[in-house]
């Protein structure tokens, strides 16, 4: 179900799906072609950095090199790195178009893998990737973490490469959860791993919950969520309780054998896929009609078989956007502003610019057209203000 359309006082608009109650004993029938969920050899982690972490370790990839974009989050390279593998970065383009020539031209006698990232549910260049790792004998890792129901067409993506890597939180609303899928001949035996600690479950159930009823109850459910906020930080503290929380910047070896908790599964067998689908692309398309005359649109379409994780909204003064936006009540995210260390940034301007310049705006499946509106409205008078700095500063 779609949220409220207007709220008593301030409106609030999460980054993120958001936990109805009904979600933790209903179930759904599994969809037929949305990876990972109808994948034969599908392994759940707590991370999809686990998940990483232990494809180079099981593709042998942790005494060579392994081919990576220049614009990535950074936990990813974290997670080869600790498994013992070497980076090497490749050039991504100002639209997130992948250089396959310049991979090409990177492969050398140390590769071992080519490492492809499917940026916010828009495909890459899968199929020219895996025609370039089958020619020089790589391995293929498709990066699906922001992809998770996206495919390029009638094709999912994570079917093309050697492995794909799934991130489940960031598009449903479970506590936790990434997968590893392995494609192709390839058989390996992978153990059961133990569940997360219950209270980190629980307490991320209960944050989404109180989400949920801040986005659909206005000024009653905002201070009930602040009340609850406050008494949790005061249990877990005094309690000594154990929490991994999820969303979190770095790899972290300690968190390495963790499973995805049954109630996250619960929860992910819940959820109508389709339906998740065509109310992320309808509130793409709504933003993308009410915002391409003030700000060029990263991309100008939506092709057939894409489930748009948020839209990316290019703007020249990132700092000052997200702060109007989320004084306004709009939960936008500063995408990737970093380079991990291991990347020379100087060699790789059109990622620094795209750092410089991508905010996240949510349209996301809890999000009806109304409140898309409204979201479209504080971006527009975000842009306006920064329209008008930058002609002052001119004068």
């Amino acid at each position: 179900m779609d949220a409220m359309t207007k709220h008593e006082g301030r409106l609030f608009v999460p980054a993120q799906p958001t936990l109805w109650p009904g979600m933790l004993a209903a179930r759904r029938p599994a969809r037929a072609g949305f990876i990972p969920f109808s994948h034969p050899r599908a392994h759940w982690f707590y991370f999809a950095r686990n998940g990483v972490w232990l494809a180079a370790k099981m593709l042998g990839l942790d005494q060579g090199e392994v081919l990576m974009p220049a614009y990535h989050h950074g936990v990813e390279v974290e997670a080869l790195v600790d498994a013992g593998a070497t980076p090497r970065f490749y050039r991504v383009g100002a639209r997130w178009d992948v250089d396959v020539e310049d991979v090409a031209r990177r492969i050398g006698p140390r590769t071992r893998a080519l490492y492809l990232t499917h940026y916010a549910g828009f495909p890459g260049p899968v199929r020219e990737m895996k025609r370039l790792a089958e020619q020089h004998g790589l391995v293929l890792i498709e990066d699906c973490a922001l992809s998770l129901l996206s495919g390029e067409g009638s094709s999912p993506l994570g079917s093309t490469g050697d492995v794909g890597i799934f991130c489940l939180y960031k598009t449903l609303p479970v506590p936790d959860g990434g997968a590893l899928v392995i494609n192709g001949a390839r058989s390996f035996s992978l153990p059961r791993l133990p569940a997360p600690p219950r209270t980190s479950t629980v307490s991320q159930l209960l944050s989404s919950l109180l989400e949920n009823l801040e986005l659909r109850g206005g000024r009653v459910g905002r201070s009930l969520r602040t009340i609850a906020r406050r008494l949790g930080r005061s249990v877990v503290k005094g309690a000594g309780l154990q929490r991994v929380p999820v969303g979190t910047q770095h790899f972290d070896r300690g968190h390495v054998d963790l499973g995805m908790s049954a109630l996250g599964q619960r929860i992910a067998a819940a959820q109508d896929l389709e339906a998740i689908v065509e109310r992320r692309r309808r509130n793409y398309f709504l933003l993308l009609g009410r915002l391409r005359d003030v700000a060029a649109p990263l991309f100008n379409q939506l092709p057939p078989g894409v489930c748009p994780l948020f839209f990316p909204l290019l703007v020249d003064d990132k700092p000052r956007v997200l702060a109007s936006l989320r004084e306004s009540g709009v939960d936008a995210v500063d995408f990737w502003h970093r380079f991990h260390p291991a990347c020379p940034a100087s060699e790789f301007p059109e990622v620094a610019d795209l750092r410089q310049r991508v905010v996240e705006l949510p349209c996301h499946q809890d999000l009806s057209p109304e409140l898309m509106q409204q979201v479209a409205e504080r971006a527009r008078v975000a842009l306006a203000k920064q329209r008008t700095r930058r002609a002052q500063a001119v004068h």
